[in-house]
């Protein structure tokens, strides 16, 4: 497993593991990013990223992409 911030654009990730606090993760469950589903990083400008979540798209800070593991 790797934080989702180091991922490679392009590349098609599954959701491992979330880490920190419960708001945190809540947080992250509302914006569709939760264990078992698949990610595909569109950008990735040094931790900040836009990712495409199902029919959408989600952009995250560092300290967030940092959390999710892949």
């Amino acid at each position: 497993m790797l934080p989702l911030a180091l991922a490679t654009v392009g590349e098609k990730q599954i959701i491992k593991k979330i880490t920190g606090n419960d708001k945190t993760r809540r947080h992250l469950q509302e914006l569709g990013l939760v264990v078992d589903s698949i990610v595909s990083v569109v950008s990735n400008e040094g931790g900040n990223m836009i990712l495409a979540v199902g029919n959408g798209r989600v952009a995250l800070g560092g300290d967030l992409s940092s959390r999710i593991m892949v």
